[in-house]
This record gives structure tokens, sequence and C-alpha cells, in this order.
């Protein structure tokens, strides 16, 4: 069985096929996040930090740690600001030394930029993940001596210097390349986690199929664990959760064994809290002034104040039971149990959240 190993200084985490599911973080990533990229810009790595233990929390069982920022403030001042060569090698040592010092799990260290991937790979304690590579010879040539030199795992995704391909056949010949020229560098098949790139369904109706036959074929003819952004599958459509959830359990059932996404639930914030009072006072129903916010959050249907396991991680959970990657249930038993907000076992103590016993 194929299986790959990624490590932190006291913990591993294995992709493989006969393993459960493995879940890559994806939070920590400026990229897209305005006030995370504006954070980091002036230093501040709080939220960094908090999505880090958020996501450990919630079950990731590796984070990927992303240092594509955009500093615009500092470009004014200085134009060095505007090479991600100069910026990112240095926050991606900063990321990586503050993940690990609030979660022990695995890294996943991710950036396009060469000197980024060696200054996390430097920085990472154990044996991260390392992301990515694509079939563009360039590319080759510039990141499979950093995986041989650090012997660490790497993700392949399945483009090159043509583009992203629409057919699948294509980028099964990409992936097959990788594999081939990993090879060379004395890289086995099993540190090998290719990506086969999902199409979002509401552009492509056999977006889902694709991946599905790639995933199968990857595991079949090339022996290696698979990985993808899990929330493509339902880029610019509604209810993307019911997609993701749907897609996730279908894809693990074809063969794919990993995939980087948000395992959090966001928290309701105060807009959305607001927006619900005001609904409630239209409907004539009085709340009262002193009710607890996660009280009415989670009486009103909107969730919960604090992060929380989201719906895509209940959907693997239950697929790993259904697929005898979880033994007589007990993953899925502790994920149904109320937690702590330190996501401790809220009824470890005596049966009850407060930890008292009823008597009788």
């Amino acid at each position: 069985m194929t299986r790959t190993i990624v490590e932190s200084k006291t913990k591993t985490a294995i992709i493989g096929f006969d393993q459960p599911f493995c879940v890559i973080g994806e939070r920590i990533n400026p990229t897209g996040r305005k006030i995370l990229n504006e954070e980091l810009e002036k230093g501040d790595f709080s939220r960094v930090e908090a999505d880090a233990i958020a996501q450990t929390l919630a079950g990731a069982n590796i984070l990927d740690i992303n240092s594509g920022a955009v500093f615009s403030n500092k470009m004014a001042e200085d134009p060095r600001y505007a090479d991600n060569n100069f910026v990112e090698p240095t926050l991606m040592k900063e990321l990586v030394e503050r993940v690990q010092k609030v979660t022990d799990i695995p890294l996943c260290i991710d950036s396009s930029v060469p000197g980024a991937l060696e200054n996390g790979l430097a920085a990472a304690e154990g044996r991260p993940l390392l992301n990515s590579v694509t079939g563009e010879e360039e590319r080759l040539e510039l990141v499979l001596p950093l995986v041989k030199k650090y012997n660490v795992p790497v993700v392949a995704i399945s483009n090159d210097d043509t583009g992203i391909s629409e057919d699948p056949d294509v980028r099964f010949a990409v992936a097959k390349k990788i594999v081939e020229r990993a090879a060379d560098f004395g890289i086995p098949a099993h540190d090998i986690v290719v990506d086969p790139l999902v199409m979002p369904i509401g552009a492509m109706g056999t977006a889902g199929l694709q991946v599905f036959t790639l995933v199968r074929r990857l595991r079949e003819e090339l022996g290696v664990n698979t990985t993808c952004g899990a929330s493509n599958i339902s880029f610019g459509l509604p209810n993307r959760h019911g997609v993701n959830n749907a897609f996730l359990p279908m894809a693990m059932a074809a063969g794919m064994t990993s995939a980087i996404m948000n395992p959090v639930a966001l928290p309701v914030g105060p807009i959305k809290m607001q927006e619900k009072l005001d609904a409630l006072a239209k409907a004539g129903i009085i709340v009262p002034d002193d009710i607890d916010p996660e009280l009415l959050a989670q009486l009103t249907g909107l969730g919960s104040t604090k992060p929380q396991p989201g719906k895509e991680m209940e959907a693997i959970r239950a697929a790993n039971f259904l697929m005898n990657q979880d033994p007589s249930g007990g993953a899925w038993i502790n994920f149904n149990k109320p937690k702590n907000a330190d996501g401790s076992d809220a009824a470890a103590r005596g049966g009850r959240a407060g930890g008292r016993r009823r008597r009788g």
C-alpha cells in the first residue's frame, strides 16, 4: 500500500490508500484574504496563530502555509517589495516558526518562489510536505532537487507549459511525466501526491466524473496518493458546502487520499447576529438584551460564535467510518461528542460540560 509520510517534531500524518482521509488545512494563505494580508505587512501574526489553532482543533492533519502576500504599502516605499522573490523567503520562515510555536501537527510548505520553499523547509521541524511542482521543465529543475535534498514528499500539480488542460488524459500524462522525472532524481512514487486539478462543476458538467476517473487511474496505474483543492468543485455555485459535502466522500470512494481545504466553520460575526436580531424583532419575537450570543446563535440556526469543525469535516468523518477507515466508529463517536472551547471533551469530567454529576 502506498503511504506518504509527513512529520512534525512530535507527530506523524500518513497519506495512504489504507489510511483515513488526510485533511490539509488551507487557511494560512494571504491570497484573497485582504485583512490577513494587511496584518502580515504590519508584522502582525496573531490571525495566523489563531487560524493554526482553530484548524488543529477542527481536525486538520496537516497545515498548509502559503507565503504569497502582496505588500502594497511597503512596495511604494521600497521597490524590492514588488518582487515576491524578495518578500516570500523571509515571510515563509517567520510563518513556519510562528505556527510551530502554537501547534505541533505537520506542515505543508506552499509557494511558487523557490527561495520561500527552501526557507520553509529549513525552518520546518520534521518532514513537511512541499507544495508544489508542476510539469513545466523550469519548475521541475528548480523544485525536484529541493525535494531530494530535504528528503520530503511533494504535491505534483497536473499542468505544464501549455496550462491546465480540460482533457483528463492530458492531465494524467502530465502527472505521469512528473512521477517519471522525480524517479530520475531518486524520489520514489510514494513521495509524490498528485493533484489532478478539480474544475468547477458549474463551468464543466463532467468535472466531478473527470476527477473520479483520474484518481482511479493515478492510483491503479501510477500507485500515487492524490489531493485537490476541494472547494474548487463548487466555485461560483450557491450552497457550496452542500456540493463539497457530496464531492468529498465520492472522491474518497474513487481513491482520493487527501484534500487541501478549510476544516473550520467560521464563527458567526456581530453583523450576522444583528441581522438575525432585527429579523426576530420584525417578527414580534422579543429577545432578552442579556442573552448569551453563543446560545442565540445556536437556537436560531446561525451556527456558533466560536470556530467549529465545518460540515465538510463531518462528511469526511462519516465517509471514513463507512469505508472502514474508522474501526468500530471510534473517531466518529468522538467527533460528535460536545467539545469545550479548547477542543477537549466536554463530558470528560463527570459527563456534563460543567464537570458536575447530578445527584440522585
